[in-house]
């Protein structure tokens, strides 16, 4: 093996430096610049204020439409205990008075652990209610959490044997008409029409659709559309919050 001179080894340092330097420079040109801001946080542009005029379900039969809480604290570090029994003992506990039968108003409030809690009515702009970037914007708790939501289906005609199809991140509860509809348990990502009910009938006229989903970590959102027998979105629907 050749071995450098003492006199070599003073000129290979000074290179290396230079190097390193230029490509320092280079990073620190490439990095982009971070600035603090003080904006205020908001919701959108994932929600907008729902109207008084019934909206339809979107083009694939997702419900935008929800009326949904601010949400409950309730640490988890990890969403692997999101199992069958965790799931109902919680949703099961109270949390505020008639919390499995309230159509609530917008800006109703209820008070969970000396906490006060309002209701928001939203139309999602996505398919997808985020609800990671509700609680966000609202300056609200994001991780370990529950969310409350409600919404009222109107159906121009009895419609029987259609069924609920649910996705959610991370484990959730589905209720029509005060019955289960579905359940999605364990640590998951939201997938569309991931859970799909028995087949349910919607009645004529006014139907609520209630559901509580619970997240550790990670993002939280849900979508849900009611589908016919050959999994086709159900058509002539509409949403209300009255």
């Amino acid at each position: 093996m050749k071995t450098l001179s003492k006199t070599a080894m003073p000129a290979i340092r000074s290179a290396a430096v230079c190097a390193v330097s230029i490509f320092s420079l280079s990073a620190a040109w490439a990095a982009p610049v971070v600035t603090a801001t003080n904006a205020p946080r908001s919701i959108a542009p994932y929600f907008k204020p729902a109207t008084s005029v019934p909206k339809p379900p979107d083009l694939d039969g997702f419900l935008q439409r929800w009326l949904l809480l601010e949400p409950i604290d309730k640490p988890n570090r990890t969403n692997t205990v999101f199992t069958g029994t965790y799931v109902r003992n919680t949703f099961n506990t109270e949390y505020f008075p008639n919390q499995f039968t309230v159509v609530p108003h917008d800006g109703d409030k209820v008070t969970v652990a000396g906490h006060e809690l309002a209701w928001h009515a939203l139309d999602s702009t996505n398919f997808n209610v985020k609800l990671f970037r509700f609680a966000y914007g609202l300056n609200k708790t994001t991780y370990g959490v529950i969310f409350w939501a409600v919404t009222v289906v109107n159906s121009p005609r009895e419609m029987k044997n259609v069924r609920l199809a649910v996705g959610s991140n991370s484990a959730s509860m589905w209720w029509v008409n005060g019955k289960e509809a579905a359940d999605l348990f364990g640590d998951r990502r939201m997938v569309m029409d991931d859970v799909v009910s028995d087949r349910l009938t919607l009645n004529k006229g006014r139907n609520v659709i209630r559901g509580a989903v619970i997240n550790g970590p990670g993002l939280s959102d849900f979508c849900v559309r009611f589908i016919d027998e050959n999994g086709n979105s159900v058509k002539g629907i509409t949403l209300t919050l009255q």
